[in-house]
């Protein structure tokens, strides 16, 4: 089977490229950005484009004709998004909205959404269901609420089936230590403590240190990357055999405070850094982790990896990669 991934020169698209690719999928990639190093590691045929580009889109669906899309392409920077809306109202929705188009038009049958955990705000209610109602509170969780109901239409109307996937949050890099997150572009909290642990900057600020938590610090789900790109291969087949849209939280289902990531990665690392612990940041909630039990019932996917080995394998990249790929 053909499959295209959007932003397959990203983080978690790369990740997926691979298990793509390991499981015997025909995959090609598309992103806006010439990464060579990282074409040279994946070993697919690779389209830079942006998705809004209609012509273009329609040019590498006409080459390559895939049978489905893995939809990764998108800007993720919540509090970055409330300084540009626009920008992130023209890639993240108009374009998803051109990708599907371009999709009907040339019968491509399903496409796994990559959606977020944003989507829900701040929950009421601990672990976080599929069922929780939707509560952004940025442009950018705003941007996934939309994309999901682009989704649902198409369904409605043009008979197009599709997965959105809200997972948590993303860390760590590939077992084998050949691809990983690029801490030049992201504001991730795991590749920043890395930073700190390895001298790259004087300390890691914490937000907040009075939240009601066992440790004052806010509670998160960290998911390995690798656990993650098992899951879209998993909601590809899912959604193929099954030809029903839906969505599924994609968590560990534990909650890690920010204090215990910053212990664990000194644990690991066996370095020691300062810690600046600042007022809390406008809009981040107490705690948020998933509910992942129906993902487990219906795709057979649960998270595999803890958060010491997202660390250990975060540590071996970032200290063997400073500069990225």
């Amino acid at each position: 089977m053909r499959v295209l991934v959007t932003g397959g020169a990203g983080y978690i698209g790369s990740h997926t490229v691979r298990e793509l690719t390991a499981r015997g999928y025909e995959v090609a990639a598309l992103d806006s950005m010439e990464r060579p190093a990282l074409q040279a590691i994946l070993k697919v045929p690779f389209f830079q484009a942006d998705i809004t580009d209609e012509s273009r889109l329609d040019a590498i669906f006409s080459e390559f004709k895939p049978e489905a899309v893995i939809h990764f392409a998108a800007l993720k920077a919540p509090g970055a998004s409330m300084n540009e809306p626009t920008r992130y109202f023209r890639t993240n929705v108009n374009g998803t909205l051109v990708l599907l188009d371009t999709m009907v038009r040339h019968q491509t049958k399903a496409m796994i959404f990559s959606s977020s955990c944003s989507v829900f705000g701040t929950p009421r209610i601990l672990p976080v269901t599929e069922e929780m109602p939707f509560s952004p509170e940025s442009v950018y969780g705003e941007t996934k609420v939309m994309g999901e109901t682009l989704l649902k239409w198409f369904d409605v109307t043009k008979g197009l089936k599709s997965v959105a996937l809200r997972y948590f949050n993303a860390a760590g890099a590939s077992l084998d230590n050949a691809i990983g997150e690029d801490w030049n572009t992201t504001s991730n909290l795991i590749p920043l403590v890395m930073k700190a642990a390895l001298g790259k900057t004087e300390s890691i600020k914490v937000f907040g240190s009075d939240y009601p938590t066992r440790d004052g610090t806010a509670i998160r789900d960290y998911i390995h990357v690798v656990d993650l790109a098992l899951a879209h291969v998993k909601a590809l087949e899912y959604v193929l055999n099954e030809k029903h849209s839906t969505a599924f939280n994609l968590g560990t289902g534990v909650g890690c405070t920010v204090q215990e990531v910053i212990d664990t990665v000194r644990k690991v690392s066996h370095r020691d850094f300062r810690v600046d612990y600042v007022g809390r940041r406008p809009g981040d909630p107490v705690a948020i982790w998933a509910d992942t039990s129906k993902a487990g019932r219906e795709l057979e996917w649960k998270a595999q990896y803890n958060l010491e080995t997202i660390v250990s394998t975060a540590w071996a990249w970032h200290s063997t990669h400073p500069d990225g790929l």
